[in-house]
């Protein structure tokens, strides 16, 4: 019978602490399941909502949670992640010291390319643990204010040459008025200097415009398919002046964002200046291509080639290879820093591969429209898929 009252007790005073046992694991778990992630304050997403600048919440391992339209527009963020480095050094800067911080950063527009977009971002922290960057793009602005300081040097130093060729002209016409020959002669040279004159205009009018130009503010999806045809059309008549083919390969599954008008004045200028080099009775190629998320479109001629010390500085305003002979078939320099800051406006890269006597590929890349990127523009999205790549080899085009 003890033995029985003993095993009865041990008994019982298992089973209160199993049952205590139980009950104090059903309590801890349940405060784990009501214990939620850190929210927003009350209001805070309507706000921003209204704001009118970019923004971009991130976490306590600063993974993007919420993010604006223009956020992913302007390059900032891809998917759940925070693009540029500067932008992290802030979050955690402020992260750690619980201060407001605020900058004026140049950061690139894409992953490839001199393209840059100039932001005033603020960043501060907001609820729990999120911290807020607000940006605001002071690309329009900045690119003024250089615009004004270096535009009235680079137009009075190249108006100089025609303009006064054109007055010394019209003076050695009037001293020789009794001769026809030499009148005919002189009219034909003043033509000419005109012409000239008229395209040197012609192309800052068009560079001006293109740097007023806004591709985040007025950018669509754009088919390159369509734009090289314009390009290639809008270029046939001189190509056949000099019995040139222009021949175009290939073909681009995906859009990219941007202005047409704008990439076709680039590839048009791109083909134009295959065609002035390219000699008579030979071919320009364009070739189309999609690779790692980008579109490739690579113009090749059988022109002379352009050296290596050259190469570094083609792109460049006024800047001539051959400064004789882009008089001679009317170049005024401008046309391949067209070229060079529509791409960058698109977020792209244009490069070069030329050896004398062999002829140059310029090749142009940018990034590919993915077919959910218009979904991702409609509002605020948590996150955003998005191809990107490069190429670390240099495109050396085959020759057409």
């Amino acid at each position: 019978m003890i033995i029985g009252l003993l095993s009865g007790l041990v008994g019982i005073v298992l089973g209160a602490f199993g049952v205590l046992a139980f009950h104090l694991s059903e309590r801890q778990r349940r405060e784990r399941i009501e214990v939620g992630e850190p929210v927003l304050p009350e209001g805070a997403a309507e706000v921003l909502a209204v704001i009118g600048r970019a923004y971009v919440i991130v976490d306590a391992i600063d993974g993007v949670v919420r993010a604006s339209p223009a956020a992913y527009a302007f390059g900032l963020v891809r998917g759940h992640t925070v693009v540029h480095k500067e932008l992290l050094e802030l979050t955690g800067r402020v992260r750690r010291d619980g201060v407001i911080e605020e900058r004026q950063l140049e950061l690139p527009r894409g992953p490839l390319g001199q393209g840059t977009i100039i932001i005033q971002v603020r960043v501060a922290p907001i609820g729990d643990e999120y911290i807020l960057l607000l940006a605001d793009d002071r690309t329009e602005i900045t690119r003024t204010e250089a615009m004004r300081n270096d535009f009235v040097a680079n137009v009075s130093h190249e108006l100089k040459t025609p303009v006064g060729a054109i007055s010394l002209l019209a003076e050695t016409l009037e001293g020789a008025a009794d001769d026809e020959v030499a009148v005919r002669r002189f009219a034909k040279r003043m033509q000419k200097e005109s012409l000239r004159l008229t395209a040197l205009v012609q192309d800052i009018i068009e560079l001006s415009r293109l740097q007023g130009a806004n591709v985040v503010q007025s950018g669509r999806a754009v088919d390159l398919n369509a734009v090289v045809a314009e390009a290639v059309d809008r270029n046939k008549l001189p190509a056949e002046a000099k019995d040139i083919s222009i021949v175009v390969g290939g073909k681009l599954p995906l859009p990219v964002y941007g202005d047409a008008d704008l990439l076709i004045t680039a590839l048009r200028n791109l083909i134009d200046n295959a065609i002035r080099y390219a000699p008579e009775h030979s071919k320009v190629g364009v070739g189309l291509r999609s690779r790692e998320g980008l579109a490739v479109i690579s113009v090749t001629d059988q022109g002379p080639g352009i050296s290596p010390e050259e190469q570094e500085r083609i792109f460049e305003r006024f800047y001539r290879v051959d400064a004789a002979r882009s008089r001679q078939t009317g170049g005024t320099g401008l046309g391949l820093s067209i070229v060079k800051h529509v791409v960058a406006q698109h977020a792209g890269e244009v490069s070069v591969w030329s050896q004398p006597g062999q002829g140059s590929t310029f090749t142009v890349r940018l990034p590919e429209m993915e077919q959910d990127a218009e979904d991702n523009r409609a509002g605020d999205v948590p996150a955003a898929k998005r191809t990107d790549g490069a190429e670390d080899t240099r495109e050396q085009g085959v020759s057409a």
